[in-house]
């Protein structure tokens, strides 16, 4: 036996080393492949040179600097004046930096092309795996410009600024900025989803209307980074009963802050480095957007952009997971073997695989269809009837995920010092923000009864992929019948609709774009008969199928 001198106890042996310089979007064979169907090649070579850049040691250095010092409010000068400022650490701004040079916040916008969408979703998805706070107000302020472009007089102001992709921190007028960030505030402390109960109101101070300058006075009790260059706000006015939509810039007209005081920033479990607050109106300067009495469909449509964001960032957290997982499991011995030898944890890394693999070209067709949504049905079903569903079941499974991935680990996965606790609390943010579960599966079900043409379209196109796969089939005929059942059965039974309509989504999806053993072992673990043994916990795949190549194939040696 070896003896230690003065001072030195053990060696240290058997721990993994960590997870840098490589290269996010080359070692991904799905999203690789899927970028290159989708006809946006032409972002290769840029999608190549971020993900180079995003795994080096002082990227990620970024990402934990901005998550371990949160940012600070500070609601009055030293000499008493109001100012509701907010300090973040410089790594916050880097990683924002980062994400407005790659064009993230615009680029389908700023430079339309072909295949813009899934080239930004791409991008979007690579930075998600390293830093989710930062992508808050990101996915925001790409969210608002189809909004702000149906105001031509507003949008011609911020053309410029929105479409920029350097960063500016400075908080000052709109006009003396360089770029702008764009926020969103709906929610109030007695409704929560239930936006049609918003008490805020808004009077008009110059004859109101369209466009027209408006005082508001209320609150919100969540307000999405709050250091935004302005938000959209939905308030009540006198003339309409329904809720309107307004810009409500952080400086009045005159150069002033505007009277939206900040109350607290909220205490989060994730989404550390992004500051969510509680704000008050206090007469704050608005302008109408969009008909007065229609702000829900106007802001529904942002919400739109932002759920298919949410689904992206929660397969990002999926594929961060696996990747550190299966690092860990072959570098990491246990009982004479590295943890990737090992039968049992072959099959769960595998079993993550398919959902991580699913999750992905679940999102790339999404983002097809966002561009393609007014050329056939089709592709109107995928956006308005699959995104709310995707939206539901992805964020949903990333909480497991995430905790699977985790207890790869061990005791090292759950303490602070790496990067899994910090995955694992991130996980819960996307199914709660922009509509929680219940709400995206009544979404789910209110529009396939608006769009039933879009649906039937899409049911008979799953019918055609489904003719060689038995399973595949048998649970196609299950979800229509359950669809044919009362109306009140149908909401009750919403959830486990939107869950079989994403199962069949990515196994049609798998069937037509991954390999033959990929499809069949997720059709036969998720929509089988008797799959219920093992949906629900990850590595309980037949031990038949190749687990080794499976692993293989999402992150190559």
């Amino acid at each position: 036996m070896e003896r230690y001198g003065p001072g030195k106890t053990h060696d240290v042996t058997n721990q993994v080393p960590p997870l840098a310089d490589y290269n996010l979007f080359a070692c991904d064979t799905a999203l690789v492949a899927a970028l290159e169907r989708d006809g946006a090649a032409w972002h290769r070579e840029t999608l190549l040179r971020h993900g180079a850049a995003l795994t080096t040691p002082d990227t990620l250095a970024l990402a934990e600097l901005a998550n371990r010092h949160t940012p600070e409010l500070f609601t009055h000068s030293p000499r008493g004046e109001r100012i509701d400022a907010l300090e973040f650490h410089p790594a916050w701004h880097s990683l924002l930096a980062l994400l407005r040079r790659e064009g993230l916040h615009a680029l389908p916008f700023s430079d339309p092309q072909r295949a813009a969408m899934a080239a930004r979703c791409a991008g979007y998805f690579l930075h998600a795996q390293i830093e989710s706070g930062s992508l808050c107000p990101l996915t925001m302020t790409f969210a608002s410009i189809p909004v702000l472009q149906r105001e031509p007089a507003l949008f011609e102001t911020l053309r410029d600024k929105l479409y920029a992709r350097e960063h500016d921190p400075r908080d000052l007028p709109l006009a003396q900025k360089r770029s702008a960030m764009i926020g969103m505030g709906m929610t109030e402390k007695q409704g929560g989803s239930d936006v049609r109960s918003n008490q805020t109101h808004a009077y008009a101070t110059d004859g109101g209307g369209r466009g027209g300058a408006y005082r508001l006075v209320g609150h919100k009790w969540f307000f999405s980074a709050p250091q935004c260059d302005a938000h959209l706000v939905l308030a009540r006015t006198d003339d309409h009963e329904g809720l309107s939509c307004f810009f409500v810039p952080r400086f009045a007209p005159d150069g002033s802050k505007n009277a939206v005081q900040i109350q607290r920033l909220k205490d989060k479990l994730g989404n550390r480095s992004n500051a969510s607050s509680e704000v008050e109106f206090l007469d704050a300067f608005g302008i109408l957007i969009g008909e007065e009495g229609r702000g829900v469909p106007t802001i529904i449509e942002m919400a739109n952009y932002t759920r298919l964001d949410c689904v992206i960032g929660s397969a990002a957290l999926m594929r961060a997971a696996l990747v550190q997982a299966i690092h860990h499991a072959r570098h990491r011995s246990a009982f004479g073997r590295h943890l990737a030898e090992q039968p049992l944890m072959r099959n769960v890394l595998a079993d993550l695989a398919l959902e991580s693999e699913a999750a992905t070209v679940l999102f790339m067709r999404l983002a097809r269809a966002f561009e393609d949504a007014a050329s056939a049905p089709e592709e109107r079903a995928w956006r308005r009837i699959v995104t709310p569903a995707a939206k539901y079941w992805v964020c949903k499974r990333t909480l497991e995920f995430t905790g699977e991935a985790m207890e790869v680990w061990g005791g090292n996965g759950y303490v602070e010092e790496g990067p899994m606790a910090r995955f694992y609390r991130e996980a819960p943010v996307n199914s709660i923000w922009e509509g929680s579960g219940n709400v995206m599966c009544l979404d789910v079900l209110r529009a396939m009864e608006r769009e039933a043409d879009a649906a039937q379209a899409l049911f008979a196109a799953w019918q055609t992929e489904a003719q060689a796969h038995p399973a595949l089939a048998a649970a196609l005929q299950r979800l229509a019948a359950t669809l044919s059942e009362a109306p009140h059965t149908r909401e009750a039974s919403a959830r486990r609709i939107a869950q079989q309509l994403v199962l069949i989504a990515q196994a049609t999806l798998l069937v037509r774009h991954a390999p033959a053993a990929v499809a069949d072992a997720f059709i036969a673990t998720r929509l089988a008969d008797g799959c219920g043994e093992s949906g629900r916990v990850y590595g309980t795949l037949p031990a038949s199928f190749d687990h080794a190549a499976i692993i293989e194939r999402a992150f190559p040696a």
